[in-house]
C-alpha cells in the first residue's frame, strides 16, 4: 500500500474531531535521565543544546508534563500500556534477565499505530523484560517489542550499566557467535570472570557506588556476564548506532505511515559520549552526554527535512524521568556541574516524589497542525496510547489501559488545562490537581546520600502550591486542609479505578 493510500484509509476512519483530515507519521523521542533544566529551552545555557531549543521553536512546549514515574523501567511501561506502573506487580526498575513484563497479544501505543496501517519500530533502550522467564541469549530472543505490536526493533536488553551489554535486532543478539555463547547471571558470579570489585585495575570508568560486577569495555557493571564478545558493543558508538538505525528506519518507511519510538541511552550512565563530543559542554561527561542527545535529535529532524517528512510528521520529545548527577561512576557529574540546575526551579530529581522526579521537558512539533508556542496544560505520558489512539480514529475503549485519557486536544495546543488531576510516582504516590500538590506522609530516609536526592518522604503530610512556590519549599498542610482533604479523595478515587 502507498503512503497516500495509507492515509486516504486512516482520514476516513478518521472521526475525532481534534484530529486533523489525514493522521501525521508520528517519532517519539524518548531521553532518559535528561532534567527539565538540561534543555538551552527550558532554561540551560545558550548553545548547550541547539538542535532541542530549535524544536522548541517550531513547535509546543509543555511546562507541565510529567512522566509517569520518577523511575526508568515504570515510566516505560506506562508510556506503551496506558496503565500507571503502581497498579501491576513487577514494573519497578527490572535486571537484565528480566522476563517480558508486557503481555503479549496486549493493546499497546505499538498496536494502536500498527493496527491503523503504520510500520512501527522500537529503537534503543528498552528495559521492559525480554522473554518469558527462561531466556537463551545464544537462541530466540522473544517475546519482546516484536510480540506487542512493533515491526521491528533494534534494542538494548535493559540499560548500559546493566548486562547483558549486546545490542538485540528482532529476534537474535547482533553479532551473536555460537562459538562463543552468552551467558548472563544476576546472583552469583560466574567463575573466572574479572570484577570490577575484585580487579578495578582494569577498569578505565570506576564506580562511586555498586556497578562493581562484570568488566565490558572496561568499564564494571551491574550483573555478570560471559562470553559474546564479537556481540559487545562499544560505549562511545552507542548513540552513534541508534541514530544510524532511527534514520534508516525513516529512510526506508518514507513513503507509508510510520511509528518511531527512539529511547535513546542518552544520559544514562555509564556516560561515555564519542570522542566528537568530549569536551564540548564544559560540564564534563553528563554534559557531554546531553550535546550528544541534542545531537541525535538533530539527525532525525535532519532526515525528516531531507525526505520531505516533516510537514507530515509529528514529532514528540521528552524524557523518562528528571535528573541525575552521580547514578554510580566517578564521571566528574558532581565537580564540573558549576550553576548548571538539571531539575530546574523543581525540587527533587531522579528517584524523588517532588517535582523534579516526574516533570520533564516535552516538546510537539507538527508543521501542518500544531502552533509554535508554549502551553501550561497538565500532561502525562500514561495518556500517549489513548490520545495517539484518537490521533488515528480509533473509537472502541481499550480496557487494558485505565489510566490514559485522550488529551489530543492538549497535544495539539487547543485545549489549554489538559489533565484534572496526575498521579506522580516515585518511592510512592502524590497526587496534582491544578496549581496544587499533596504528598501523602511516608516514612523511609528524605535524603539519599549515593545519588544526592531528596526522595519527598515526610511523616508529615506535604501540600505545595506550585504556582507561587514551584521549588516545593512552603508546606501548607496546615493552613489548607479542605484542600487536604480534596486531594487525598483524588488518590483514594485513583487507586481504587479498576
Amino acid at each position: 500500500m502507498t503512503r497516500h493510500a495509507s492515509i486516504l484509509t486512516l482520514a476516513i476512519l478518521l472521526t475525532t474531531s481534534a484530529a486533523p483530515a489525514a493522521p501525521p507519521n508520528v517519532v517519539v523521542i524518548y531521553a532518559d535521565d535528561l532534567g527539565y533544566g538540561d534543555v538551552g529551552a527550558y532554561g540551560a545555557k545558550a548553545g548547550l543544546t541547539p538542535n532541542l531549543d530549535r524544536l522548541a521553536r517550531e513547535g509546543l512546549k509543555f511546562t507541565d508534563a510529567h512522566a509517569s514515574s520518577a523511575t526508568c523501567t515504570p515510566s516505560r511501561y506506562a508510556i506503551l500500556t496506558g496503565e500507571y506502573p503502581w497498579r501491576k506487580q513487577g514494573t519497578g526498575v527490572l535486571p537484565g534477565d528480566a522476563k517480558l513484563i508486557i503481555e503479549p497479544g496486549r493493546t499497546t501505543l505499538a498496536t494502536v499505530f500498527r493496527d491503523a496501517g503504520y510500520r512501527t519500530a522500537a529503537v534503543g533502550k528498552w528495559h521492559l523484560g525480554l522473554g518469558d522467564g527462561s531466556l537463551d541469549w545464544n537462541g530466540a530472543i522473544k517475546p519482546g517489542p516484536l510480540e506487542v505490536g512493533f515491526d521491528e526493533c533494534f534494542i538494548m536488553a535493559a540499560t548500559g550499566d546493566r548486562v547483558p551489554c549486546v545490542y538485540v535486532r528482532d529476534h537474535e543478539v547482533v553479532n551473536r557467535d555460537p562459538a562463543d555463547p552468552i551467558q548472563v547471571r544476576y546472583g552469583e558470579p560466574i567463575a573466572g570472570e574479572p570484577t570490577g570489585k575484585a580487579n578495578p585495575e582494569m577498569l578505565r570508568l570506576h564506580p562511586s557506588h555498586g556497578h562493581d560486577m562484570a568488566i565490558v569495555d572496561g568499564v564494571s557493571r551491574i550483573g555478570y556476564m560471559k562470553g559474546g564478545k564479537k556481540a559487545r558493543w562499544h560505549d562511545e558508538t552507542m548513540a552513534e548506532t541508534f541514530t544510524d538505525e532511527a534514520v534508516g528506519f525513516l529512510k526506508r518507511n518514507k513513503d507509508r505511515p510510520f511509528f518511531l519510538y527512539l529511547a535513546t541511552h542518552d544520559v544514562h550512565v555509564p556516560r561515555l559520549p564519542h570522542p566528537r563530543f568530549q569536551g564540548k559542554s564544559g560540564m564534563g561527561p553528563r554534559g557531554d552526554a546531553i550535546v550528544e542527545f541534542d545531537w541525535t535529535v538533530g539527525e532525525i529532524l535532519r532526515t525528516l527535512d531531507e525526505e520531505g517528512l516533516a510537514d507530515d510528521t509529528l514529532v514528540v520529545f521528552t524524557s523518562d524521568n528528571g535528573p541525575v548527577v552521580d547514578d554510580g561512576y566517578r564521571d566528574e557529574a558532581v565537580a564540573k556541574l558549576g550553576g548548571h540546575k538539571p531539575a530546574g526551579p523543581f525540587r527533587g530529581g531522579k528517584y524523588s516524589k517532588f517535582e523534579g522526579g516526574t516533570r520533564v521537558p516535552f516538546i510537539v512539533r507538527w508543521p501542518a497542525k500544531v502552533r509554535p508556542g508554549e502551553s501550561h496544560a497538565l500532561v502525562g505520558q500514561v495518556d500517549f496510547l489513548a490520545t495517539f489512539a484518537a490521533l488515528v480514529g480509533r473509537q472502541d475503549a481499550i480496557p487494558t489501559a485505565p489510566d490514559a485519557q485522550d488529551h489530543l486536544r492538549a497535544l495539539l495546543g487547543e485545549d489549554p488545562n489538559g489533565r484534572e488531576t496526575l498521579i506522580e510516582h516515585a518511592n510512592g504516590l502524590a497526587v496534582r490537581r491544578g496549581k496544587w500538590k499533596f504528598i501523602p506522609a511516608s516514612g523511609g530516609r528524605a535524603f539519599n546520600p549515593a545519588t544526592a536526592t531528596e526522595t519527598g518522604n515526610d511523616e508529615a503530610p506535604q501540600l505545595y502550591d506550585l504556582d507561587a512556590d514551584p521549588g516545593e519549599t512552603r508546606n501548607l498542610a496546615a493552613d489548607h486542609p479542605e484542600i487536604l482533604d480534596s486531594l487525598r479523595a483524588d488518590l483514594a478515587k485513583a487507586r481504587n479505578l479498576p
